[in-house]
């Protein structure tokens, strides 16, 4: 989600910028470049839609801003250690047996004897 109002908030900068170089100003910005833009934007010109369309996308652009940074502090609450499944960490283990030691022999070994020839 975080990633998604990112790119959001990329678009309306741009967006934000190009209207705000499109208004009319001493040096008329980028509106040289889009011809007569008096008549484009009906008989009032270009002020009084690019002025709302400025106060618009500026608004997103702060709710957004604000929802971003909302997003991010709760992101960085969580800690990397919150995420680990501990049953995982330590290999489950068969439990040790008690073996016992053989036991020894009752009778003492009976050498065995070559047979004759």
């Amino acid at each position: 989600m975080t990633s998604t109002l990112l790119v959001v908030q990329f678009v309306l900068a741009i967006l934000l910028t190009i209207i705000i170089l499109l208004q009319k100003s001493s040096s008329i910005g980028l509106g040289a470049y889009s011809g007569s833009n008096e008549s484009l934007f009906g008989a009032k010109g270009p002020g009084n839609f690019l002025t709302k369309a400025t106060m618009a996308l500026g608004l997103i652009f702060v709710i957004n801003t604000v929802v971003l940074g909302y997003m991010y502090n709760e992101k960085r609450n969580e800690s990397a250690i919150d995420n680990v499944k501990t049953d995982t960490l330590i290999p489950s283990m068969p439990a040790p047996t008690t073996q016992q030691a053989p036991a020894a022999p009752t009778q003492a070994p009976v050498p065995s004897v070559p047979a004759a020839k």
